[in-house]
């Protein structure tokens, strides 16, 4: 297959792995009608959280991770919280929540912060001190447990969405069927 970018090998990383305590912050959570700044310690007091860190919006993979989990609807099967973060302002967010139907909050975290804390930034070729996050997945229990992780190990990479479903499985109940 003759694709029009390069597969490029990611540096191993250090981030959180099972039995962890997954890194607590605070950044603006936008939903489709507004937005307010939120800990992921309390988006964990009630269910675990899927924790999706993806690149800004705009790029090819957000586009098509975002359209998975949509089509997955791993919100509406699990009782569990389903958020993402990206570099993206809360402006950006808006307009990708908006042009792609997304029924998912997304965190803002400009300075990229967030994905330092989860070792998880993918500096950007060629652009000098310009990094986003790189394509990751934690699941995270109410007591703030990583219960599962994955993180890309080269670019593009997508999550292993059957994976997560499975995490999901072991670790989350189901809700119930709606009639």
């Amino acid at each position: 297959m003759d694709l029009d970018f390069d597969i490029v090998d990611l540096p191993d990383t250090d981030h959180p792995t099972e039995g962890d305590e997954a890194p607590d912050f605070t950044r603006p959570l936008v939903s489709d009608e507004y937005w307010e700044d939120v800990s992921l310690s309390s988006l964990a007091e009630e269910d675990p959280v899927l924790l999706v860190f993806y690149p800004m919006d705009g790029a090819f993979p957000a586009t098509y991770i975002w359209n998975e989990l949509r089509d997955r609807d791993f919100e509406g099967s699990y009782e569990m919280t389903l958020v993402g973060l990206s570099i993206s302002s809360p402006y950006e967010h808006n307009t990708f929540i908006d042009e792609r139907g997304i029924d998912t909050r997304l965190f803002s975290d400009p300075q990229n912060g967030v994905a330092e804390a989860y070792d998880v930034v993918n500096d950007l070729d060629g652009m000098e001190s310009v990094a986003e996050a790189r394509p990751a997945v934690f699941l995270i229990d109410t007591d703030q447990t990583v219960l599962y992780s994955w993180v890309a190990d080269e670019w593009p990479a997508f999550p292993p969405y059957d994976e997560v479903e499975e995490a999901l499985a072991a670790n989350c109940d189901m809700k119930p069927l709606q009639s």
